[in-house]
């Protein structure tokens, strides 16, 4: 068996070479926010790229220092004292989660709804556009290309940010970013530039950039990028001093509880966070594969735990990458693994070009990635065809992201789609009116596959509608479970709530094994056992009916009264 796929290498080395140039201000920028050295940024990226890639069998998703932790890793450097403390807290976070893959948490992703997910991938997607839009005119106070700004309060202000731009707009900076994004749009809608495809057109709109600074440069020109809106890529003068960018964790402290308390931390939002955008990415794969959850948190623990051990901060899978990574071609992990190598090339061997780079260029690229994420036509899609209960939490998700944060926007969302879950089964879907439903009728009641414990309150309810001097069949034939709750339900009205209305109740297709437990009466007398156990997916005349359902029937007239 191949260890990695080359099916795809020629263009998975161009979505390689792409995530790099978009991961390399990440890096800085995430670095420089959480309050370590810069160098901890490229550690983390390269160890994401090349290890957690190598381990981890999502085919798309791309590791590094995350925008999340920010906010983590900046307060636990302050309480904790020392950055070697902290890297002994990642490294403890690291084996925590190689533990929790072992355990099998990642089936927790198993849990998310689509239409979260959805949401998070265009609430991400409007936060990156609205992010990068200070770096496209020039305004870069938001740290380089963290797209969730925390300032020293912990406070996301993007949008004080953005308002600030507006008078503060670089002349130059803006026409690079023009320049940039014509030449993505360009590669997108000119036929002969489409059939280009061994050059990625953000590398093309990259290196555009660049010249068109260095034309201001040279020729003195006021519109001139200064060196503050540029990549700042750390230039160590000897051997010595980039070896002396390495740091080691103080084992010393490994007795102290704030340590462990920051590794429990680190784990939990760091493993959510990874898991929320390994569904992310899933759902942007095009040739639709599943990454195993349980290895990737496996994977993540080992990424996290080298990473910490030489000096790196802590590392989720990332959307932003990930999104790159599929929007440029990349198809297979040696994308991920390549860019983490590229990282490692330009940290070793051209870091005074990468610094020519200006961020308005790379704004350009990340706001054609948000776009994408986020287009009209995301929207669209979502109205058209999906129902209320699910476009609901979509648009909430997506506005709870831009307005607080990931983690925050993706639980209010979850919690939204919750409802109205709840809210679905445990409505009352049909019921019957004295004055629509004549008396002396016969109903039917078709149970679903399962009935569970959500579905008592409908049931209870739809014996509270039915009218007097009707007759009832409860029909569980195609039934597999039955809750016992329900079933005490089912039993208390057979015996005694049917006779206040003269109901005339009869239960079929009840198998024997569902009887009441602690109770000298059962069900027996009237269930019928003749009937035989039905497949899970054959209902009668080869009709499916989805769990958690309840059908009833008027087989005089059938009749929706809600």
């Amino acid at each position: 068996m191949k260890l990695l796929d080359t099916t795809y290498l020629k263009s998975d080395l161009k979505s390689g070479l792409v995530v790099f140039l978009v991961a390399l201000p990440l890096c800085l920028g995430i670095a420089l926010a959480s309050g370590a050295p810069l160098f901890a940024g490229i550690i983390s990226g390269v160890v994401g790229g090349i290890v957690v890639g190598f381990l981890s069998n999502s085919p798309l998703s791309v590791t590094g220092p995350a925008a999340g932790l920010t906010a983590i890793v900046l307060t636990a450097i302050s309480t904790l004292g020392s950055f070697q403390a902290f890297l002994l807290a990642g490294v403890i976070a690291g084996v925590l989660q190689i533990v929790l893959g072992y355990l099998k948490a990642g089936v927790i992703s198993n849990y998310l709804p689509s239409n979260v997910i959805e949401g998070m991938l265009a609430g991400i997607g409007i936060l990156i556009i609205l992010t990068q839009l200070p770096h496209a005119v020039g305004y870069d106070v938001i740290n380089e290309g963290d797209f969730f700004h925390v300032n020293k309060e912990g406070r996301h202000d993007w949008f004080s940010t953005i308002i600030d731009a507006i008078n503060y707009v670089h002349l130059g900076a803006v026409l690079v970013m023009l320049a940039s994004l014509g030449v993505i749009i360009a590669f997108r809608k000119v036929p002969r530039l489409q059939k280009i495809k061994s050059v990625p057109s953000s590398l093309v709109a990259v290196l555009v950039g660049v010249a068109i600074n260095e034309v201001f440069v040279y020729t003195g020109s006021s519109l001139a990028i200064s060196s503050e809106h540029l990549v700042s890529l750390p230039i160590p003068d000897s051997m010595a001093a980039f070896w002396g960018q390495f740091s080691l964790p103080d084992f010393t402290q490994i007795v102290n509880p704030q340590v462990w308390v920051v590794a429990l931390t680190i784990v939990a939002v760091a493993s959510i966070e990874t898991l929320l955008c390994i569904e992310a990415s899933d759902k942007l794969d095009p040739l639709k594969r599943y990454t195993n959850t349980n290895r990737e948190l496996k994977a993540q623990g080992v990424g996290n735990m080298l990473s910490c051990m030489i000096g790196g901060i802590p590392m989720t899978s990332v959307i932003v990458r990930s999104s790159a990574n599929v929007d440029s071609g990349g198809r297979t992990k040696l994308a991920t693994i390549s860019h983490g190598f590229f990282l490692l090339l330009a940290v070793l061997a051209i870091p005074s070009i990468l610094n020519k780079i200006p961020l308005a260029s790379l704004a350009a690229v990340l706001i054609v990635i948000g776009y994408n994420l986020a287009s009209p036509k995301v929207f669209m899609h979502m109205w058209r065809n999906s129902k209320k209960f699910q476009f609901i939490p979509f648009v909430v998700t997506v506005i709870a992201i831009v307005l607080t944060d990931l983690l925050i926007g993706v639980t209010i969302g979850l919690a939204v789609s919750i409802y109205f879950i709840l809210r679905g089964n445990l409505k009352l879907a049909y019921f019957f009116k004295k004055d629509e439903h004549p008396e002396g009728k016969t109903i039917h009641m078709e149970l679903a596959q399962e009935v569970s414990f959500l579905n008592k309150a409908a049931i209870k309810q739809t014996f509270a509608h039915l009218p007097e001097n009707s007759r009832l069949i409860v029909d569980a034939s195609n039934t597999i479970y039955i809750d016992h709750d329900v079933l005490q339900l089912i039993k208390e009205f057979a015996k005694t709530g049917s006779k206040e209305k003269h109901i005339d109740i009869s239960l079929v297709g009840f198998r024997s094994e569902y009887k009441i437990e602690n109770s000298t009466t059962h069900l027996t007398s009237i269930i019928s056992d003749n009937e035989p156990p039905v497949s899970p997916m054959t209902l009668k005349n080869g009709v499916k009916v989805p769990s958690n359902v309840l059908i009833i029937k008027d087989l005089v007239k059938a009749e929706k009264l809600n």
